[in-house]
């Protein structure tokens, strides 16, 4: 039976960690049901940077107990040499590390594009540090000592927040894959027709005759893969070619 971690009062990074054996369990196997489900997959990642290697073990064991995959690394930099995986990743990291610190390889990862999921944990963190973080992007920011099913939680929501993110970036790129099969004037006219001029205005402003503008209509709807013209009206807003009414 897995044991609860825990970390003393006075934990400073450097204590060693106490189990308390059997409090944990429940909320495990609801985790390993998850898997089994198809919710967080084996295919997830965890990544644990902490200078300590204590730590750095009793966390790994912690997520793997969970039936979480979970890689670890004692420096910013040796994460940056390993890489982010290419599947749904939470970051666990300590703010303060030898070399660069916790925000720095954030704000690296944010300045590369790669907008990882990260949960903060510090024995030493401030307000400031807290809000940085999160203006960065930060899932959680989490004080040194905590409860492991804290941390369980936060990982869960920062898997399931990039597991979204990724979903929705590779529908970003599919949608843009089959906006690029249509022709220069299919382009044009699913344009004009997703600003709400009709087929005849569509017809005026291109100089082509009305049954024309049905045919390329009909073209961008099938290459689009668009049911209804609401939903081609949704991609066009989604490929930034009309404003939303929010817009």
């Amino acid at each position: 039976m897995p044991g609860r971690i825990a970390w003393p009062l006075a934990f400073q990074g450097k204590a060693p960690i106490i189990p308390l054996p059997g409090t944990n369990a429940p909320r495990i196997a609801m985790t390993r049901d998850r898997i089994e489900e198809g919710g967080e997959s084996e295919e997830s990642a965890v990544l644990v940077v902490d200078d300590d290697q204590d730590v750095r073990v009793a966390l790994s064991s912690l997520f793997r107990s969970a039936g979480l995959a979970a890689e670890s690394f004692a420096s910013a930099e040796e994460l940056l040499a390993h890489g982010i995986p290419d599947r749904p990743t939470c970051i666990v990291l300590d703010v303060h590390l030898h070399g660069a610190s916790g925000l720095d390889l954030q704000a690296t990862l944010n300045r590369a594009g790669r907008h990882a999921s990260i949960v903060f944990i510090s024995g030493r963190g401030d307000v400031p540090m807290t809000v940085a973080a999160m203006k960065a992007g930060a899932v959680n920011f989490i004080a040194k000592p905590f409860r492991d099913q804290d941390l369980l939680d936060a990982v869960d929501e920062a898997l399931q927040r990039d597991r979204a993110q990724r979903e929705a970036e590779a529908q970003s790129r599919q949608l843009r894959d089959h906006f690029d099969t249509l022709t220069g004037r299919e382009q044009e006219v699913m344009q004009l027709a997703a600003r709400g001029l009709m087929n005849k205005q569509i017809a005026d402003d291109l100089g082509i005759s009305e049954a024309t503008v049905k045919i390329y209509r009909g073209h961008a709807m099938r290459k689009m893969q668009a049911r209804t013209f609401a939903e081609l009206v949704i991609m066009a807003q989604s490929l930034g070619l009309v404003q939303d009414d929010a817009g």
